[in-house]
This record gives structure tokens, sequence and C-alpha cells, in this order.
């Protein structure tokens, strides 16, 4: 583990803008779960959440395909927390469009704009804007590339000077508008590849892990390869942050009884997409004991929390409380628990550990 990096842990909450179900039963419109997850921004300002973070993705289970839009709004109603994607699909958008939208998100914020960069763990954008899946990785790495050129040339207030395949070279060109301090604080969004890791490093960006399954601890070989990758290139240590799901309600059993339902809907369906069999209770069970799931009272979420940036080291700890169809409401309980109660608790365990 880092040292130190807990003493300035940051609680975050994130979402995908998943379609839920109405008071009666009925899945709401696209357009009504927008509205909804500004509502649910604004609720997260107001009891203390760190960070804001809304998905990209182009399917209709799921809402938000234009994350900067849904920010802005946000950005509009809140005043502190930090505003950001999670995950902007890099690899079938234009680095320069991402920057500008970006910065004026940052403009229209004063500062709070953070971007997590990553290839999404759905494709649906690949043929929607044109790209072929057979260029995945070479998509990525180009356009990756042009942003971090991007990001210094707005810290030194220079022209960028790029060339690639992905799309027309870049000779000395301004790209405006410039964010106000120089500096855009960009993630990269990992899954689990070692050759992602070191490439985090290589760009000088700081690591954020998708932990959506298995025991969290698996993740620290990847790390402790990050920090080693920094050193070899005399870089200074950078945060890591991890992204993993929960739900937070009264009780421990109340918690697993509401979630259950959801997260199985969402698992099967998206299981059905990629040949994997149902998923059963037992294995919901244990990602909660155990796993990727920070499900339960806030005390226990707060202890399996604080385990987890204990072993990893991380500075930023993400938890996507959205989960398929469970409904407005819960989310909005779910919030202000995770605000007023887990947070609190969180501090107070890592400050006496």
């Amino acid at each position: 583990m880092s040292g130190g990096m807990e003493d300035t842990l940051e609680l975050g909450l994130e979402t995908f803008g998943d379609v839920t179900r109405g008071p009666d039963g009925r899945s709401l419109s696209q357009a009504q779960v927008i509205r909804h997850v500004v509502e649910e921004a604004v609720l997260a300002d107001e009891v203390g959440v760190d960070f804001f973070g809304v998905g990209e993705h182009h399917r209709d289970d799921f809402a938000i395909a234009s994350p900067e839009t849904v920010l802005a709004t946000i950005a509009g109603r809140t005043s502190r927390i930090l505003l950001g994607s999670a995950v902007t699909v890099l690899s079938s958008d234009d680095p320069v469009r991402v920057f500008q939208r970006f910065s004026a998100l940052d403009a229209l914020s004063s500062g709070r704009a953070e971007i997590i960069l990553g290839r999404g763990s759905f494709t649906e954008s690949f043929p929607l804007f044109g790209y072929s899946l057979n260029d995945y990785e070479r998509l990525f790495e180009e356009k990756l590339d042009l942003f971090a050129a991007l990001l210094e040339a707005d810290r030194a207030r220079a022209p960028v000077t790029w060339r690639g395949t992905v799309r027309a070279p870049l000779e000395g060109q301004r790209v405006y508008p410039p964010t106000e301090r120089g500096r855009l604080k960009t993630w990269i969004g990992v899954g689990g590849s070692p050759q992602s890791v070191v490439r985090a490093a290589r760009y000088g960006m700081p690591l954020m892990l998708a932990i959506i399954g298995g025991d969290p601890r698996r993740f620290l070989p990847f790390v402790q390869l990050y920090h080693q990758s920094l050193a070899e290139r005399a870089a200074a240590p950078l945060p890591v942050g991890v992204h993993s799901h929960g739900y937070v309600a009264e009780s421990d059993g109340e918690a697993r009884e509401e979630l259950w339902p959801a997260w199985r809907a969402v698992r099967d369906r998206i299981g059905a997409e990629r040949g994997w069999g149902p998923v059963s209770r037992a294995q919901f069970e244990q990602e909660v004991e155990m796993g990727s799931l920070y499900v339960g009272a806030p005390e226990t979420v707060a202890r399996r929390i604080v385990a987890t940036t204990r072993v990893l080291g991380v500075s930023r700890f993400d938890i996507k409380y959205s989960a398929g169809p469970l409904g407005h409401d819960r989310l909005m309980r779910s919030i202000e628990l995770f605000g007023r109660e887990v947070i609190p608790r969180v501090r107070r365990l890592l400050e006496t550990a």
C-alpha cells in the first residue's frame, strides 16, 4: 500500500443512468431517468459526497449518452462536488471535442470537472459512430496519445502538434477554450489489463480500477505495477482509485433484499449478451460478503470500504449506486445514507486506525 493515500480519501458515487421503474412497475422514459440523475447528483452534493460520475452508453437500458451535457446541468445546481465521466469512451470519440466539452464543463463548474477515459465494456458506440472493432486497440492508443498532448498543450498554454493514423494531424494548432487553471484531471479507467496499467503510468495519468467482480485484493498487483512503472520513469506518485458497485439501506438484510432482484436483472441481461449463465443468489451473497459489492447498513459498507482502501492504498473510492430497475426513491435514500452516514464512518475509521 502506498503510504498516506487513505488520509486524503475521496468518496464518490457513479451512475450509468440505468433505466429504472416507477411505482407502477413500468420502465420510465430515458428522459425522466436523466432528470432523476440530476436530482440524485444535487442530493449527493448536499450530503457531502466528494465526486459524482456519469457513464456514457448508447443502448436502451442506460439513459446517458452525453455525460458532459448532464454534468453541465448538474454543475449549475451544485456548488462543491467534483463532476466527471465514468467513463468517456475515447476510442469512438474525437479527443479534441472531448477536451473542448470538458474544458467548458470545467468553466461552468468553476474547476470541478474530471474525466475518466476508457475503452468501455460495451461496444455499441463503434458502429454508431462508424468505427471498426478491428481497430479497437489502435483507436484507443492513438487517441489517448492525442489527448495527452492536448492536456500538455493546455498546461503550457501552447499550440498542439500531433500525428497519427486515426484522424487528421494537428500542426501547431490552439484548442479552445483552454481550462482556467491549465489543469483538467484525467484518469485512465482499467479493468484488469497489465498493459493498460503501464499505459496509464506512461502518460502520467491517475489510475481508476474497475473492480466489478471478485475479491478486491486480487488487484493489488496492478497497484504495485502502476507505482513501479511510475518510479521507473522517475515520475511523482499519482492517485489510484476504485470503481465498484454498492447499495446502502438501514440494515444489511434490507439492503440485500432490495438490491438482489435488480442486480440479478442487470447481470442476467448483460450475461445473456455475452454468453454467461444465469447468476445465482449464492454468487450474489459471495460478492456482498467478500467481493465487489459494497452492500448493507452504513456501518457494514463503511468497514468494507475502509478494508479495500487499506489493502490497495487508494485515494478515491467510487460506488456505482444505481442498479438496473431499482427505483429512484430507493436510490435517493441510498445516496443520503452514503453521504450522511457512510462517509463520516469511513473518515472516523481511518482516523482511528
